[in-house]
């Protein structure tokens, strides 16, 4: 009695045109159906059933991303030799069609870009408002850059990425990167933004603070920005960071130090005036983490903080036994 071997499933999957251009325009970036069938020219309805077969044999995963899904390859270790072996056999007409499918990407590309701008230019007073409160961005972001040259960034974690300014600072120095965001449009204004400045090596994730889509234990730095001020409940986003760090890595939080700003709880939605340097410390504490190096930068109505936090030296050698 014979049974199918995964290895001969996984190349079935493949054995049609439709479902090997997916494949190699899932290497370039990552598209949902929607996208994908506009690329393809074939209808969403044919697309998605292609992409179901792929996603069978463990070639393409979804993610959920708001009211989008996005579809991306599996991991390189296993996608890689597979774009070898394409390298190697692929026939000009072929090449030719591949060809043709990038060409038409760059419709995808300018869709995105024009509702990242649209959505940019909605908040962009908001933004500039608040920026004009406190210290150039150049200098926080010269600070945060001090508080992380201490060592290799490892795996990168940036909660509430927002626009994806951390990750396109930080991520072409880290081994892997990851944004995550609540908001499905502040996700796509990031993803045009790293596009654009040539960053491929980050990740954009839909997830909460409170319950980030990561195991324990996988991240060595992680940055919180200009992100608390929005929590209603600090001390665990800061619980929920510490959970996911690994146990010699370090977490850094930058928001602004306690103000009198009323209005900005209901301009700006933030639900907290500032932080305190020992609220920080407690709720660092509670999370077995230790409050290592402040730095506060003056030269406006609100002051920025930096604070980073690490685990105790006894927690680290506990987790390693």
């Amino acid at each position: 009695m014979s049974r199918e071997l995964p290895l001969a499933a996984l190349f079935q999957a493949l054995a049609d045109p439709t479902r090997l251009r997916t494949v190699v325009l899932l290497k370039t970036m990552e598209l949902s159906v929607g996208e994908l069938a506009q690329v393809l020219g074939q209808s969403q309805p044919r697309v998605s059933r292609h992409v179901r077969i792929l996603s069978d044999a463990g070639l393409v995963g979804r993610r959920k991303e708001g009211s989008w899904v996005f579809l991306q390859l599996a991991e390189t270790a296993r996608s890689a030799p597979l774009f070898d072996l394409f390298a190697g056999w692929a026939d000009g007409e072929a090449e030719a069609l591949f060809a043709g499918d990038n060409a038409r990407l760059e419709a995808v590309r300018i869709d995105r870009a024009e509702a990242a701008r649209r959505y940019f230019e909605a908040r962009a007073s908001t933004w500039d408002s608040i920026r004009a409160l406190h210290v150039p961005d150049d200098e926080v972001e010269r600070a945060i850059e001090k508080m992380l040259d201490d060592k290799p960034l490892g795996a990168l974690l940036d909660i509430g990425t927002g626009t994806g300014r951390m990750l396109e600072l930080f991520a072409p120095r880290a081994r892997s990167a990851v944004g995550i965001d609540r908001s499905s449009d502040m996700l796509r204004l990031a993803r045009v933004k790293l596009e654009a400045a040539g960053i491929c090596t980050a990740s954009l994730r839909q997830g909460d603070m409170y319950a980030l889509p990561l195991a324990a234990s996988s991240a060595d730095s992680i940055i919180l920005h200009q992100v608390l001020h929005f929590a209603q409940q600090p001390g665990a986003a800061i619980a929920e960071a510490a959970r996911v760090m690994k146990p010699d890595g370090r977490l850094l939080v930058i928001d602004f130090a306690q103000h009198e700003r009323a209005e900005l709880r209901e301009q700006d939605a933030h639900l907290r005036l500032g932080f305190a340097d020992d609220a920080m410390r407690g709720w660092f504490a509670a999370a077995g983490l230790k409050l290592d190096r402040i730095e506060r930068l003056e030269g406006g109505e609100l002051t920025v903080i930096l604070w980073r936090a690490t685990q105790p030296v006894a927690k680290r050698q506990r987790a390693a036994a």
